[in-house]
């Protein structure tokens, strides 16, 4: 089993530091190393040209005095090429102790700080911690292979780890995989370790969210379509069918399409070739498909919502991602992954969570999962102050996190004997009635999707459109 990760952590974070201070250079190299940060010096205009768009630069570190004697280039013109591929990019002004003022460019003010040389490697450090931190994180599987296929699964718990363990077997073969779990669980990412545990790794990494399209859009998207096929087809148009040819294809959420159009899926994952909306002639493909749901697709396929065949064709290898609040103990090392990715944009240095606060995250059973507690971190980093993260700072927030019940059950017998139908009628209703017939409020309470919680509506119409039309 893989261990604490630490050299892989920060391998996607870049460091561009334009001075020709060789001791500037060394010093903010070897705090970058120690982190496992990539660094880049740029110690001439031209270089500094070169670099500044060449990558998405997390932190850039500038010697105004040296690029105001830039001949063909300006700071700002710098910057603003560094910003076209980030446009959030910090910047850090290296002031020279000694330097005359009037060789400093001053035209730019959008420094986030300045600091003054010879550098002293606590500065450094304290520079490092504000705006590119490494907190340690326990994760069980990661890869930073590709833009496509980068992952990190985080975590310790004992439910996680078993997925990850089967996901990991199942990874070498050809089945067809189905990732069951609630919304916001990380199902994506156990989909990225098959793929990237696959013998077919070197092949393309290709994804659809079958919950954004209607069947109509969905069926191009994946197969593709001719020129002139219908209005607006101005160009051949390669489908995702064709892009994942050699590799993967992740179907994300989908129980979200309709049977009409998981009868076309069906056969094409039967033959594994197809023709593009508006063509003739057949195209073959050699593609893994993994699928995702948020439902309860057996539920799906008694109700006759979901075709049976396909669904087996589907499942080979099912697996389900456990929700966070069964698995408690990955709620600090997921916190401070956040902290790690969000700390930057609010320029403050993280050194503890409150205890107070983890324990009332550990106390959450968190309907939202690992999205949640990601805009909870985001949001107590963003309105908070200091340099230990608590929600005493954002208190509106500790009332979200109080724990709800959608539905008040009585202790009666004759609730043990209602049909799983009639419990999600009523949990939907009480949602809708919590949050004054808010469909997108009620969907995010009741851990499901927008298109989701309208396909339910419809079973239900007559008792659903009163709240829903408040």
């Amino acid at each position: 089993m893989h261990t604490t990760p630490t050299a892989c952590d920060n391998k996607d974070l870049h460091v561009l530091i334009v001075d020709d201070d060789p001791q500037v250079a060394r010093m903010v190299l070897e705090a970058l190393a120690r982190r496992s940060i990539r660094g880049t010096v740029a110690c001439s205009e031209g270089k500094a040209v070169a670099y500044a768009d060449q990558k998405v630069w997390r932190l850039l570190l500038i010697n105004p005095a040296f690029a105001g004697r830039f001949t063909g280039a300006t700071l700002r013109q710098v910057i603003g090429r560094a910003r076209l591929r980030n446009p959030e990019l910090t910047v850090i002004a290296l002031q020279e102790q000694d330097a005359d003022a009037s060789s400093n460019d001053t035209s730019y003010s959008g420094f986030a700080d300045t600091i003054t040389t010879p550098l002293s490697a606590a500065q450094v450090e304290r520079l490092l911690d504000t705006f590119v931190p490494n907190h340690e994180i326990e994760a069980l599987a990661w890869s930073d292979r590709d833009h496509d296929c980068r992952y990190r699964i985080v975590g310790c718990s004992a439910p996680l780890a078993r997925t990850v363990e089967l996901a990991r077997k199942a990874a070498p073969t050809s089945a067809a995989v189905l990732i069951a779990g609630e919304s916001g669980t990380g199902k994506e990412l156990i989909a990225q370790l098959i793929h990237a545990e696959s013998r077919r790794s070197a092949g393309p990494f290709v994804k659809v969210n079958c919950a954004a399209l209607s069947d109509a859009l969905l069926e191009s998207e994946l197969f593709g379509h001719e020129k002139g096929a219908f209005t607006g087809a101005s160009r051949t148009h390669q489908g995702r069918f064709e892009r994942a040819h050699g590799g993967t294809l992740l179907l994300d959420e989908i129980t979200e399409t309709q049977p009409a159009f998981q009868a076309k899926l069906l056969r094409v994952l039967e033959q594994m070739h197809f023709e593009r909306v508006g063509g003739g002639e057949n195209i073959e493909v050699n593609v893994r498909i993994i699928s995702t749901t948020n439902m309860p697709i057996q539920e799906e396929v008694r109700q006759k919502r979901f075709r049976g065949d396909l669904y087996y064709r589907l499942a080979a290898v099912t697996l389900h991602v456990p929700p966070l609040r069964s698995r408690r103990e990955d709620v600090a090392p997921l916190a401070w992954l956040f902290v790690n990715q969000f700390a930057h944009e609010t320029a403050r240095r993280i050194t503890a969570i409150d205890t107070a606060t983890l324990d009332m995250f550990r106390r959450c059973d968190w309907p939202g999962n690992v999205r949640q507690l990601r805009n909870i971190v985001r949001t107590a980093l963003i309105f908070g102050e200091g340099d230990v993260l608590s929600l005493s700072d954002v208190p509106w927030l500790i009332e979200q996190l109080q724990p709800q019940r959608l539905v008040e059950f009585d202790d009666a017998p004759e609730d043990a004997g209602e049909s799983l139908q009639t419990i999600e009628r009523r949990a939907i209703l009480a949602a809708l009635q919590r949050s004054d017939g808010n469909q997108t409020r009620a969907a995010r309470v009741l851990g499901i999707t927008d298109r989701t919680l309208r396909e339910k509506m419809k079973r239900y119409r007559n008792e659903m459109e009163p709240l829903a039309a408040r």
